[in-house]
Protein backbone atom coordinates (compact mmCIF):
# COMPACT_ATOMS: atom_id res chain seq x y z
CA UNK A 1 0.00 0.00 0.00
CA UNK A 2 1.79 3.12 -1.05
CA UNK A 3 1.44 6.68 0.16
CA UNK A 4 0.79 10.18 -1.28
CA UNK A 5 0.65 13.96 0.15
CA UNK A 6 -3.02 14.93 0.29
CA UNK A 7 -4.30 17.78 -3.03
CA UNK A 8 -6.69 19.94 -0.99
CA UNK A 9 -8.14 21.01 -4.26
CA UNK A 10 -9.15 16.86 -4.95
CA UNK A 11 -10.77 17.29 -1.73
CA UNK A 12 -12.60 20.49 -2.35
CA UNK A 13 -14.41 18.76 -5.53
CA UNK A 14 -15.55 15.73 -3.15
CA UNK A 15 -19.25 16.09 -1.75
CA UNK A 16 -18.72 15.30 1.51
CA UNK A 17 -16.23 18.19 1.59
CA UNK A 18 -17.54 20.40 -0.92
CA UNK A 19 -18.69 23.16 2.21
CA UNK A 20 -15.38 23.33 3.78
CA UNK A 21 -13.15 26.27 3.99
CA UNK A 22 -9.69 26.53 3.18
CA UNK A 23 -8.54 25.78 6.69
CA UNK A 24 -10.74 23.32 7.10
CA UNK A 25 -9.37 21.47 4.11
CA UNK A 26 -5.77 21.88 5.21
CA UNK A 27 -6.44 20.23 8.37
CA UNK A 28 -7.71 17.85 6.61
CA UNK A 29 -4.84 16.89 4.62
CA UNK A 30 -2.52 17.43 7.38
CA UNK A 31 -4.25 14.72 9.22
CA UNK A 32 -5.39 12.23 6.83
CA UNK A 33 -3.50 11.14 3.52
CA UNK A 34 -3.68 9.08 0.06
CA UNK A 35 -3.16 5.46 0.25
CA UNK A 36 -2.79 3.48 -3.00
CA UNK A 37 -3.80 -0.11 -3.00
CA UNK A 38 -2.93 -2.97 -5.68
CA UNK A 39 -6.42 -4.41 -7.30
CA UNK A 40 -7.08 -7.49 -5.45
CA UNK A 41 -5.89 -6.18 -2.16
CA UNK A 42 -7.74 -6.06 1.34
CA UNK A 43 -8.17 -2.69 2.67
CA UNK A 44 -9.50 -3.30 5.87
CA UNK A 45 -11.20 -6.44 7.24
CA UNK A 46 -14.52 -7.03 9.03
CA UNK A 47 -14.26 -7.41 12.61
CA UNK A 48 -11.05 -5.63 13.38
CA UNK A 49 -10.89 -2.44 15.34
CA UNK A 50 -11.86 0.44 13.18
CA UNK A 51 -9.10 2.95 13.08
CA UNK A 52 -9.68 4.75 10.05
CA UNK A 53 -12.41 6.51 7.94
CA UNK A 54 -11.89 5.55 3.89
CA UNK A 55 -13.26 7.84 0.90
CA UNK A 56 -13.09 6.61 -2.58
CA UNK A 57 -11.06 8.92 -4.66
CA UNK A 58 -10.46 7.02 -7.67
CA UNK A 59 -10.85 3.37 -8.99
CA UNK A 60 -13.38 0.34 -7.71
CA UNK A 61 -13.49 -0.98 -4.63
CA UNK A 62 -16.37 -3.68 -3.46
CA UNK A 63 -17.77 -4.56 0.46
CA UNK A 64 -17.66 -8.18 2.02
CA UNK A 65 -19.45 -9.68 4.26
CA UNK A 66 -18.55 -12.72 5.92
CA UNK A 67 -21.27 -15.66 6.30
CA UNK A 68 -20.20 -19.16 6.76
CA UNK A 69 -16.78 -18.29 6.72
CA UNK A 70 -16.88 -17.10 3.21
CA UNK A 71 -16.96 -13.02 2.26
CA UNK A 72 -19.86 -12.37 0.34
CA UNK A 73 -19.34 -9.51 -1.88
CA UNK A 74 -22.51 -7.13 -0.52
CA UNK A 75 -21.62 -3.94 -2.78
CA UNK A 76 -19.28 -2.66 -5.48
CA UNK A 77 -18.50 0.84 -6.58
CA UNK A 78 -16.16 3.25 -8.43
CA UNK A 79 -18.41 6.56 -7.07
CA UNK A 80 -15.75 8.83 -6.44
CA UNK A 81 -16.70 10.42 -2.65
CA UNK A 82 -18.34 7.38 -1.13
CA UNK A 83 -16.67 6.35 2.05
CA UNK A 84 -16.87 3.18 4.53
CA UNK A 85 -14.64 2.23 7.33
CA UNK A 86 -14.86 4.21 10.99
CA UNK A 87 -18.15 5.53 9.86
CA UNK A 88 -19.02 5.82 14.01
CA UNK A 89 -16.18 6.89 15.43
CA UNK A 90 -17.85 9.68 16.75
CA UNK A 91 -18.97 7.97 19.50
CA UNK A 92 -16.04 7.87 20.99
CA UNK A 93 -14.10 5.20 23.06
CA UNK A 94 -17.47 4.42 25.08
CA UNK A 95 -18.09 2.04 22.57
CA UNK A 96 -15.09 0.12 21.19
CA UNK A 97 -15.69 0.45 17.14
CA UNK A 98 -14.61 -2.71 15.06
CA UNK A 99 -15.23 -2.88 11.01
CA UNK A 100 -18.18 -4.37 10.36
CA UNK A 101 -17.60 -5.58 7.04
CA UNK A 102 -14.60 -5.71 4.64
CA UNK A 103 -12.99 -3.20 1.65
CA UNK A 104 -11.32 -5.04 -0.80
CA UNK A 105 -9.93 -3.03 -4.58
CA UNK A 106 -11.42 -4.48 -7.05
CA UNK A 107 -9.20 -2.15 -9.40
CA UNK A 108 -5.63 -0.37 -8.67
CA UNK A 109 -7.38 2.46 -6.25
CA UNK A 110 -6.51 5.65 -4.31
CA UNK A 111 -8.15 6.39 -1.38
CA UNK A 112 -8.53 9.48 1.17
CA UNK A 113 -7.33 7.62 4.61
CA UNK A 114 -8.37 9.65 7.77
CA UNK A 115 -7.50 8.42 11.24
CA UNK A 116 -10.55 7.77 13.63
CA UNK A 117 -9.64 9.91 16.03
CA UNK A 118 -9.04 12.58 13.61
CA UNK A 119 -12.90 11.70 12.54
CA UNK A 120 -14.12 12.46 15.57
CA UNK A 121 -13.07 15.52 16.15
CA UNK A 122 -13.33 16.72 13.33
CA UNK A 123 -17.43 15.94 13.78
CA UNK A 124 -17.79 16.75 17.24
CA UNK A 125 -15.80 20.29 16.14
CA UNK A 126 -16.97 21.37 13.27
CA UNK A 127 -20.88 19.81 13.58
CA UNK A 128 -21.26 20.44 17.22
CA UNK A 129 -25.52 19.93 16.67
CA UNK A 130 -24.95 17.40 14.07
CA UNK A 131 -22.82 15.22 16.37
CA UNK A 132 -25.23 15.52 19.20
CA UNK A 133 -28.21 14.55 17.04
CA UNK A 134 -26.08 11.36 15.70
CA UNK A 135 -24.96 10.61 19.00
CA UNK A 136 -28.05 10.64 20.33
CA UNK A 137 -29.95 8.77 17.16
CA UNK A 138 -26.89 6.02 18.08
CA UNK A 139 -27.06 5.30 21.29
CA UNK A 140 -31.03 6.13 21.27
CA UNK A 141 -31.66 3.05 18.95
CA UNK A 142 -28.92 0.76 21.12
CA UNK A 143 -30.98 1.69 24.17
CA UNK A 144 -33.89 1.10 22.71
CA UNK A 145 -33.52 -2.47 20.82
CA UNK A 146 -31.59 -3.36 23.93
CA UNK A 147 -35.00 -2.34 26.22
CA UNK A 148 -36.94 -4.40 23.52
CA UNK A 149 -35.05 -6.97 23.16
CA UNK A 150 -34.98 -7.69 26.92
CA UNK A 151 -38.61 -7.15 26.68
CA UNK A 152 -39.31 -9.47 24.45
CA UNK A 153 -36.94 -12.53 25.65
CA UNK A 154 -38.86 -11.78 29.30
CA UNK A 155 -42.72 -12.05 27.98
CA UNK A 156 -41.14 -15.29 26.12
CA UNK A 157 -39.65 -16.60 28.93
CA UNK A 158 -43.00 -15.73 30.95
CA UNK A 159 -44.81 -17.59 28.30
CA UNK A 160 -42.39 -20.40 28.72
CA UNK A 161 -42.55 -20.76 32.11
CA UNK A 162 -46.53 -20.40 32.20
CA UNK A 163 -46.82 -23.40 29.56
CA UNK A 164 -44.43 -25.35 32.04
CA UNK A 165 -45.88 -24.41 34.86
CA UNK A 166 -49.09 -26.10 33.30
CA UNK A 167 -47.78 -29.51 31.73
CA UNK A 168 -46.11 -29.66 35.32
CA UNK A 169 -49.19 -29.38 36.91
CA UNK A 170 -51.52 -32.34 35.20
CA UNK A 171 -48.81 -35.26 35.99
CA UNK A 172 -47.94 -33.50 39.69
CA UNK A 173 -51.54 -33.46 40.44
CA UNK A 174 -51.95 -37.41 39.04
CA UNK A 175 -49.38 -38.18 41.51
CA UNK A 176 -51.05 -35.96 44.40
CA UNK A 177 -54.85 -38.41 43.71
CA UNK A 178 -52.36 -41.61 43.56
CA UNK A 179 -50.73 -40.90 46.56
CA UNK A 180 -53.77 -40.14 48.64
CA UNK A 181 -55.70 -43.06 46.62
CA UNK A 182 -53.12 -45.62 47.97
CA UNK A 183 -53.26 -44.81 51.43
CA UNK A 184 -57.40 -45.57 51.38
CA UNK A 185 -56.36 -48.74 49.34
CA UNK A 186 -53.84 -50.00 51.16
CA UNK A 187 -55.67 -49.29 55.24
CA UNK A 188 -58.66 -51.15 53.08
CA UNK A 189 -56.22 -53.62 51.59
CA UNK A 190 -55.16 -54.76 55.29
CA UNK A 191 -58.75 -54.88 56.53
CA UNK A 192 -59.38 -57.39 54.25
CA UNK A 193 -56.36 -59.56 54.64
CA UNK A 194 -57.31 -59.82 58.67
CA UNK A 195 -60.71 -61.03 58.01
CA UNK A 196 -59.46 -63.81 55.24
CA UNK A 197 -56.73 -64.71 57.95
CA UNK A 198 -59.43 -64.99 60.68
CA UNK A 199 -61.13 -67.56 58.64
CA UNK A 200 -61.55 -70.99 60.08
CA UNK A 201 -59.56 -73.50 57.84
CA UNK A 202 -59.03 -71.32 55.14
CA UNK A 203 -55.28 -72.39 54.26
CA UNK A 204 -55.85 -73.66 51.23
CA UNK A 205 -57.93 -71.46 49.44
CA UNK A 206 -55.91 -68.53 50.77
CA UNK A 207 -53.24 -70.15 49.03
CA UNK A 208 -55.34 -69.64 45.68
CA UNK A 209 -56.31 -66.19 46.46
CA UNK A 210 -52.89 -65.15 46.69
CA UNK A 211 -51.69 -66.90 43.87
CA UNK A 212 -54.32 -65.34 42.04
CA UNK A 213 -53.40 -62.30 43.08
CA UNK A 214 -49.84 -62.43 42.18
CA UNK A 215 -50.91 -63.66 38.69
CA UNK A 216 -52.87 -60.22 38.51
CA UNK A 217 -49.67 -58.07 40.16
CA UNK A 218 -47.34 -59.58 36.92
CA UNK A 219 -50.34 -58.37 34.52
CA UNK A 220 -50.77 -54.94 36.25
CA UNK A 221 -46.94 -54.47 36.13
CA UNK A 222 -46.97 -54.81 32.19
CA UNK A 223 -46.13 -52.49 29.99
CA UNK A 224 -48.38 -51.70 27.72
CA UNK A 225 -51.06 -53.53 30.34
CA UNK A 226 -54.46 -55.99 28.73
CA UNK A 227 -56.96 -54.37 26.90
CA UNK A 228 -59.32 -52.75 28.10
CA UNK A 229 -63.25 -54.06 27.58
CA UNK A 230 -65.65 -51.68 28.81
CA UNK A 231 -68.51 -54.57 28.27
CA UNK A 232 -66.53 -56.51 30.18
CA UNK A 233 -65.98 -54.40 32.95
CA UNK A 234 -69.87 -54.22 33.51
CA UNK A 235 -69.89 -57.87 33.12
CA UNK A 236 -67.76 -57.54 36.17
CA UNK A 237 -69.34 -55.17 38.03
CA UNK A 238 -73.11 -57.03 38.15
CA UNK A 239 -71.24 -60.34 39.03
CA UNK A 240 -69.42 -59.19 42.21
CA UNK A 241 -72.71 -57.00 43.23
CA UNK A 242 -74.68 -60.23 42.83
CA UNK A 243 -72.04 -62.23 44.92
CA UNK A 244 -71.84 -58.90 47.75
CA UNK A 245 -68.30 -57.59 46.95
CA UNK A 246 -67.79 -54.50 48.60
CA UNK A 247 -67.56 -51.71 46.17
CA UNK A 248 -68.56 -54.01 43.37
CA UNK A 249 -67.91 -51.33 40.38
CA UNK A 250 -64.64 -49.70 41.37
CA UNK A 251 -63.60 -53.22 42.29
CA UNK A 252 -64.75 -54.39 38.85
CA UNK A 253 -63.36 -51.92 36.63
CA UNK A 254 -59.65 -52.68 38.41
CA UNK A 255 -60.15 -55.90 37.72
CA UNK A 256 -61.26 -55.30 34.28
CA UNK A 257 -58.10 -52.66 33.77
CA UNK A 258 -55.82 -56.45 33.87
CA UNK A 259 -57.61 -58.21 31.55
CA UNK A 260 -60.11 -60.46 34.56
CA UNK A 261 -63.08 -61.85 32.88
CA UNK A 262 -66.40 -63.06 34.58
CA UNK A 263 -64.64 -66.90 33.92
CA UNK A 264 -61.73 -65.81 36.23
CA UNK A 265 -64.01 -65.33 39.10
CA UNK A 266 -66.04 -67.59 38.82
CA UNK A 267 -63.11 -70.27 38.86
CA UNK A 268 -61.69 -68.60 41.90
CA UNK A 269 -65.28 -68.93 43.47
CA UNK A 270 -65.07 -72.68 43.29
CA UNK A 271 -61.97 -72.76 45.85
CA UNK A 272 -63.07 -70.10 48.15
CA UNK A 273 -66.15 -70.49 50.59
CA UNK A 274 -68.68 -68.43 49.65
CA UNK A 275 -68.78 -65.96 53.18
CA UNK A 276 -65.07 -65.24 52.65
CA UNK A 277 -65.58 -64.75 48.68
CA UNK A 278 -66.63 -61.34 49.09
CA UNK A 279 -62.79 -60.53 51.07
CA UNK A 280 -60.91 -62.37 49.35
CA UNK A 281 -61.96 -60.76 46.14
CA UNK A 282 -61.91 -56.99 47.81
CA UNK A 283 -58.64 -58.07 48.51
CA UNK A 284 -57.50 -59.06 45.35
CA UNK A 285 -58.81 -55.91 43.72
CA UNK A 286 -56.93 -53.34 46.37
CA UNK A 287 -53.86 -54.79 45.76
CA UNK A 288 -54.32 -55.02 42.60
CA UNK A 289 -55.37 -51.72 42.64
CA UNK A 290 -52.21 -50.25 44.86
CA UNK A 291 -50.15 -51.68 41.92
CA UNK A 292 -51.81 -50.05 38.95
CA UNK A 293 -51.89 -46.45 41.26
CA UNK A 294 -48.00 -47.19 41.83
CA UNK A 295 -47.48 -47.53 38.19
CA UNK A 296 -49.18 -44.56 37.55
CA UNK A 297 -47.14 -42.41 40.31
CA UNK A 298 -43.93 -44.11 38.43
CA UNK A 299 -45.81 -42.49 34.97
CA UNK A 300 -46.50 -39.25 36.28
CA UNK A 301 -42.85 -38.66 38.23
CA UNK A 302 -41.26 -39.69 34.72
CA UNK A 303 -43.18 -37.15 32.84
CA UNK A 304 -42.49 -34.65 35.64
CA UNK A 305 -38.97 -35.63 35.13
CA UNK A 306 -38.54 -35.24 31.05
CA UNK A 307 -40.13 -32.10 31.77
CA UNK A 308 -37.55 -30.90 33.86
CA UNK A 309 -34.98 -31.96 31.62
CA UNK A 310 -36.21 -30.38 29.13
CA UNK A 311 -36.17 -27.10 30.87
CA UNK A 312 -32.94 -27.60 32.12
CA UNK A 313 -31.84 -28.64 28.37
CA UNK A 314 -33.91 -25.31 26.96
CA UNK A 315 -32.00 -23.07 29.19
CA UNK A 316 -28.86 -24.57 29.54
CA UNK A 317 -28.43 -24.02 33.19
CA UNK A 318 -24.96 -24.62 34.98
CA UNK A 319 -23.55 -25.73 31.41
CA UNK A 320 -20.65 -24.05 29.26
CA UNK A 321 -21.71 -21.51 26.63
CA UNK A 322 -20.06 -23.08 23.83
CA UNK A 323 -20.09 -26.78 23.76
CA UNK A 324 -20.74 -29.62 21.85
CA UNK A 325 -24.35 -30.18 21.54
CA UNK A 326 -26.59 -32.49 19.08
CA UNK A 327 -29.18 -30.02 17.22
CA UNK A 328 -32.00 -32.60 17.73
CA UNK A 329 -32.20 -32.91 21.55
CA UNK A 330 -32.37 -28.64 21.40
CA UNK A 331 -34.70 -28.92 19.01
CA UNK A 332 -36.90 -31.06 21.23
CA UNK A 333 -36.37 -29.67 24.08
CA UNK A 334 -37.86 -26.18 22.77
CA UNK A 335 -40.84 -27.88 21.28
CA UNK A 336 -41.20 -29.57 25.03
CA UNK A 337 -41.28 -26.11 26.51
CA UNK A 338 -43.44 -24.83 23.28
CA UNK A 339 -45.90 -27.75 23.39
CA UNK A 340 -48.77 -25.96 25.19
CA UNK A 341 -48.69 -23.24 22.51
CA UNK A 342 -49.30 -25.58 19.78
CA UNK A 343 -53.02 -25.72 18.54
CA UNK A 344 -54.87 -29.61 18.80
CA UNK A 345 -55.49 -28.79 14.97
CA UNK A 346 -51.40 -28.40 14.05
CA UNK A 347 -49.07 -31.84 13.30
CA UNK A 348 -45.71 -31.39 14.74
CA UNK A 349 -43.50 -33.57 12.55
CA UNK A 350 -39.71 -34.28 13.53
CA UNK A 351 -37.54 -35.45 10.56
CA UNK A 352 -34.16 -35.49 12.09
CA UNK A 353 -31.22 -36.98 10.39
CA UNK A 354 -29.76 -39.43 12.82
CA UNK A 355 -26.31 -39.73 11.18
CA UNK A 356 -25.73 -35.94 12.60
CA UNK A 357 -23.38 -35.89 15.22
CA UNK A 358 -22.50 -33.28 18.33
CA UNK A 359 -21.56 -29.45 17.01
CA UNK A 360 -19.85 -26.42 18.70
CA UNK A 361 -22.70 -24.06 19.74
CA UNK A 362 -23.93 -21.57 22.26
CA UNK A 363 -26.55 -23.86 22.88
CA UNK A 364 -28.69 -21.46 25.16
CA UNK A 365 -28.72 -19.08 22.64
CA UNK A 366 -29.92 -21.71 19.25
CA UNK A 367 -32.62 -22.35 21.29
CA UNK A 368 -33.69 -19.02 21.46
CA UNK A 369 -33.76 -19.16 17.83
CA UNK A 370 -35.62 -21.79 17.32
CA UNK A 371 -37.87 -20.27 19.93
CA UNK A 372 -38.38 -17.54 17.42
CA UNK A 373 -38.85 -19.78 14.23
CA UNK A 374 -41.54 -21.88 16.23
CA UNK A 375 -43.69 -19.38 17.70
CA UNK A 376 -43.53 -17.26 14.51
CA UNK A 377 -44.57 -20.45 12.30
CA UNK A 378 -47.25 -21.53 14.96
CA UNK A 379 -48.95 -17.66 14.65
CA UNK A 380 -48.65 -18.15 10.71
CA UNK A 381 -50.38 -20.81 10.00
CA UNK A 382 -53.40 -19.55 12.42
CA UNK A 383 -54.01 -22.46 14.41
CA UNK A 384 -53.98 -25.01 11.93
CA UNK A 385 -51.42 -27.07 9.24
CA UNK A 386 -48.14 -29.16 9.87
CA UNK A 387 -45.26 -27.25 11.52
CA UNK A 388 -42.07 -29.97 10.81
CA UNK A 389 -39.04 -29.45 12.20
CA UNK A 390 -36.00 -31.12 10.22
CA UNK A 391 -32.17 -31.23 10.24
CA UNK A 392 -29.87 -32.75 7.87
CA UNK A 393 -26.28 -32.03 6.33
CA UNK A 394 -25.71 -29.50 3.87
CA UNK A 395 -21.20 -29.55 3.11
CA UNK A 396 -19.44 -28.70 5.87
CA UNK A 397 -22.84 -27.08 7.82
CA UNK A 398 -25.73 -28.80 9.58
CA UNK A 399 -28.81 -27.55 8.62
CA UNK A 400 -31.88 -27.23 10.54
CA UNK A 401 -35.60 -25.95 8.56
CA UNK A 402 -38.33 -25.06 9.91
CA UNK A 403 -41.45 -25.28 7.96
CA UNK A 404 -44.67 -24.45 7.85
CA UNK A 405 -48.32 -24.75 5.97
CA UNK A 406 -49.19 -21.07 6.38
CA UNK A 407 -50.11 -18.48 3.68
CA UNK A 408 -46.43 -17.19 3.13
CA UNK A 409 -44.16 -13.77 3.39
CA UNK A 410 -44.96 -12.05 0.11
CA UNK A 411 -41.92 -11.54 -1.58
CA UNK A 412 -41.41 -7.54 -1.12
CA UNK A 413 -41.17 -8.34 2.48
CA UNK A 414 -38.81 -11.30 2.41
CA UNK A 415 -35.64 -8.55 2.36
CA UNK A 416 -36.63 -7.04 5.03
CA UNK A 417 -37.76 -9.39 7.13
CA UNK A 418 -34.48 -9.79 9.50
CA UNK A 419 -34.43 -6.30 9.47
CA UNK A 420 -34.87 -4.76 13.36
CA UNK A 421 -38.34 -3.80 13.93
CA UNK A 422 -39.70 -4.89 11.13
CA UNK A 423 -42.34 -7.39 11.96
CA UNK A 424 -45.64 -8.55 9.45
CA UNK A 425 -47.25 -8.69 12.65
CA UNK A 426 -50.49 -6.63 13.63
CA UNK A 427 -49.20 -3.58 16.03
CA UNK A 428 -48.84 -4.87 19.52
CA UNK A 429 -48.89 -8.14 18.77
CA UNK A 430 -44.72 -8.37 17.92
CA UNK A 431 -41.47 -6.14 18.78
CA UNK A 432 -40.13 -6.81 15.43
CA UNK A 433 -36.87 -8.43 16.88
CA UNK A 434 -37.32 -11.75 16.80
CA UNK A 435 -35.90 -12.60 13.51
CA UNK A 436 -33.46 -9.76 13.77
CA UNK A 437 -32.31 -11.18 17.17
CA UNK A 438 -31.87 -15.14 15.60
CA UNK A 439 -30.26 -13.00 12.49
CA UNK A 440 -27.79 -12.08 15.03
CA UNK A 441 -27.36 -14.98 16.89
CA UNK A 442 -26.57 -17.91 13.65
CA UNK A 443 -24.77 -14.84 11.62
CA UNK A 444 -22.57 -13.11 13.98
CA UNK A 445 -22.45 -15.60 17.04
CA UNK A 446 -22.19 -18.62 14.78
CA UNK A 447 -21.09 -17.59 11.85
CA UNK A 448 -24.15 -19.58 9.72
CA UNK A 449 -26.69 -18.38 7.68
CA UNK A 450 -30.40 -18.03 8.37
CA UNK A 451 -32.03 -17.67 5.30
CA UNK A 452 -35.89 -17.70 4.62
CA UNK A 453 -37.98 -19.53 1.02
CA UNK A 454 -41.49 -18.39 0.97
CA UNK A 455 -44.78 -19.47 -0.96
CA UNK A 456 -48.04 -19.76 0.08
CA UNK A 457 -48.36 -22.86 1.97
CA UNK A 458 -44.82 -23.45 2.09
CA UNK A 459 -42.86 -21.41 4.31
CA UNK A 460 -39.15 -22.41 5.31
CA UNK A 461 -36.88 -20.97 7.74
CA UNK A 462 -33.59 -23.17 7.19
CA UNK A 463 -30.13 -22.39 9.92
CA UNK A 464 -26.84 -23.20 8.60
CA UNK A 465 -24.43 -23.79 10.99
CA UNK A 466 -20.62 -24.60 10.75
CA UNK A 467 -19.78 -28.32 11.97
CA UNK A 468 -16.48 -26.84 13.33
CA UNK A 469 -14.89 -23.94 14.44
Amino acid sequence: MGREPVDIQELRHLFLFAELDDDKLGWLAEQGEVACVDAGALVYEEGEPAECFYVLLEGTVSLLRRVQGDDIEINRTDQVGVYAGATQAYVGDRVPQRYLNSMRAVTDVRLFVLPGAAFTHMVREWFPMAMHLLEGLYFGLQATQSVVSQRERLLALGSLTAGLTHELNNPAAAAGRAAAELRERVDASHAHLRRMLAAPDGTAWVRAVVAFELALIERASATPGPDHDDDGEEELGDWLDAHHVPDPWEAGATLAEVGVGRADLEELAEVVPAEELPDAIAWVATTVGVRLLTKEVDEALGRITNLVDAARQYSQMDRAPLQETRLDELLDATLTMLSRKVPEAVTVVRDYDPDLGPIPVYAAELNQVWTNLIVNALYAMGGEGTLTVRTGLDGDCQVVEVIDTGPGVPPELTRRIFDPFFSTKPVGDGTGLGLDISYRIVVHRHHGDLTVDSRPGHTVFRVALPSTR
